[in-house]
């Protein structure tokens, strides 16, 4: 795996971590809301479990997220899949955002929190207007617009970073591809990876012509004209066909068996030739 996705991959892996501290604060501090108000026998609206909803869903898909990315990161179906339930889970965190919104406000003199409106120094502790006994402490309104404004806050940047999440996993994707389709080649040494090409990319070997004396033209060069019948013969002393043609001598007798090689020097007709 080259450097590249390996860096990507790092990247993903540190913004689920930070997108499931954001689900898990936003989960905990409602999940204390709940318990508090169904302590109470109070009303429990529901946008608070939408928000409830939306932040443990989100806490178990950055679970699974980190644990895929570092062994399927980058893989097409999970790649896309991924892409998907990163934009889902950005829309998500804008609509937790607009359902906190209270906790835009200045959580001093009058508020309105999920555990009711009143005055932010009005404390509840664990009394109970009916006079049951109350197992879940309940905190001041200010300390509950508070906690509030905290789920509002971390719900906007959870929101950013998912839809950052998305655009990484994009990139990591097109990594994955280009990295399947320049796989171990010589120009690259046998590693994944595109290799090292020229200014122009990769050049192809093409060969400007033949070496073999036996099939070439000349020396280096490729013939483009007709085939001749005399051809250049470079591992010998003779030019063309070494096959005797019609000689400055008469031939008297036929000849049987094969060729005859022609002498290179002339000789007179009358006299006889001598056998060695």
């Amino acid at each position: 795996m080259a450097f590249g996705g390996a860096a990507l991959k790092l990247l993903q892996t540190i913004l689920y971590a930070i997108e499931f501290c954001c689900a898990a604060i936003i989960l905990g501090i409602y999940s204390y809301f709940l318990a508090t108000l169904a302590d109470r026998d109070l009303t429990i609206y529901t946008w608070a479990k939408a928000v409830e909803g939306m932040s443990g869903a989100a806490v178990l898909y950055t679970i699974f997220a980190v644990l895929l990315t570092c062994f399927l990161g980058g893989k097409s179906f999970f790649a896309l899949l991924a892409i998907l339930l990163d934009l889902l889970f950005c829309g998500a965190f804008v609509a937790i955002a607009v359902l906190t919104r209270d906790g835009a406000h200045s959580c001093t003199g009058s508020v309105k929190t999920p555990l009711g409106n009143g005055r932010s120094d009005a404390k509840q502790g664990f009394d109970n207007s009916n006079g049951q006994q109350q197992y879940t402490y309940a905190v001041s309104l200010g300390t509950a617009c508070r906690l509030n404004t905290a789920c509002f806050a971390v719900a906007i940047g959870g929101a950013a970073l998912f839809f950052i999440s998305a655009l990484v996993q994009l990139a990591l994707a097109r990594h994955h591809k280009k990295e399947k389709r320049f796989g171990p080649s010589p120009t690259n040494n046998y590693t994944s990876g595109r290799g090292r090409g020229g200014f122009f990319g990769r050049r192809k070997n093409r060969t400007t012509g033949l070496r073999d004396p036996e099939v070439a033209a000349g020396a280096g060069t490729l013939s483009t004209g007709p085939t001749h019948d005399v051809r250049p013969s470079h591992d010998t002393a003779y030019t063309g066909s070494t096959v005797a043609g019609p000689g400055p001598y008469e031939h008297n007798k036929p000849l049987t068996g094969g060729y005859h090689t022609a002498p290179t020097s002339t000789y007179a007709h009358n006299t006889p030739a001598t056998n060695y």
